[in-house]
């Protein structure tokens, strides 16, 4: 992956074009092979992505009811 600004979109758009070209052009063995461990790339960063506003919005709400 490179080390450009990736959002969420973007890492979810990446992942979409790479079910696509895996569906429609019957990629070969080696290309296969890079194309699957971007995606495995791309899931673990929308995991990590997903986990961490999980923890932020928590936090939020946690510091909202102590406001209170």
């Amino acid at each position: 992956m490179t080390k450009k600004q990736l959002t969420y979109q973007k890492a979810l758009e990446e992942l979409e074009a790479i079910v696509t070209k895996i569906e429609e052009n019957e990629p070969e063995v080696d290309e296969l092979n890079d194309l699957v461990k971007k995606a495995v790339d791309l899931v673990n960063y929308c995991k990590a992505k997903l986990k961490l506003t999980e923890e932020q919005l928590k936090n939020n709400l946690e510091n909202l009811d102590s406001n209170e």
